[in-house]
């Protein structure tokens, strides 16, 4: 398949190392990697909690890496601006919970940042359809969000290819994301099914190889 962007690698701050943050930046832009990706869990959506906006407007002074959001949150509509103030480039909101998911969508884009949808394993790829003209990205969970290190699921072929499909057919732009179990091995199956941002957590920051391992994605 040809894909509508360049691939790239978007490590996961979540599994650097939590007493040394700006360090785990470093790494990621001593590479010449562009993303990270900044994992925001309430203990209710997810079981599991990580941090605020507060560490984003702490960081984004010390970096130029583009501040890939992820908000898994049950009421994400809520703190669109903490997050966008704080200095995220992208904000991503999950279609699972009850909330106004079009009009946080255009939340987002009024305060300048792009805009993501993401769904779970069990969300069929199908309820994306109403938001995906508007999306500036698709995020594809291959996990049950809440914990890294967790297996690749297979079943997130079938939804990487369903939103490259609709993309290609309709002349969507977003970028097509995929998150959980990602190593180099799993990267390049969802290559092939036409996803071209790579979310990499405890394959990229556990690895002492730098990143030959990860080309050509990166």
């Amino acid at each position: 398949m040809v894909n509508a962007h360049p691939p790239l690698l978007a490590p996961s701050l979540l599994a650097g190392d939590h007493g040394a943050f700006r360090e785990s930046l470093k790494k990621v832009e001593a590479l010449g990697l562009q993303w990270i990706h900044l994992d925001i869990m309430d203990g209710h959506f997810v079981p599991n909690l990580s941090f605020g906006p507060q560490v984003l407007a702490a960081l984004r002074p010390r970096s130029q890496l583009f501040f890939d959001t992820h908000l898994m949150l049950d009421n994400p509509h809520r703190y669109i601006e903490p997050f966008a103030k704080a200095g995220a480039n992208l904000i991503s909101i999950h279609v699972e919970p009850d909330y106004p998911i079009a009009d946080t969508l255009r939340h987002i884009k009024t305060l300048g940042c792009q805009c993501g949808l993401a769904l779970n394993p069990g969300t069929p790829a199908q309820a994306l359809d109403p938001y995906l003209p508007h999306l500036d990205l698709v995020l594809v969970m291959s996990v049950q969000p809440g914990f890294g290190g967790q297996s690749f699921q297979s079943s997130a072929l079938g939804k990487i290819h369903y939103f490259h499909t609709q993309r290609q057919q309709h002349g969507y732009s977003y970028r097509l994301e995929v998150d959980g179990g990602i190593d180099p091995d799993t990267a390049q199956l969802c290559l092939a099914q036409g996803a071209d941002t790579f979310v990499a957590g405890t394959a990229f920051f556990g690895s002492t190889r730098g990143l030959a391992p990860w080309t050509p994605i990166s």
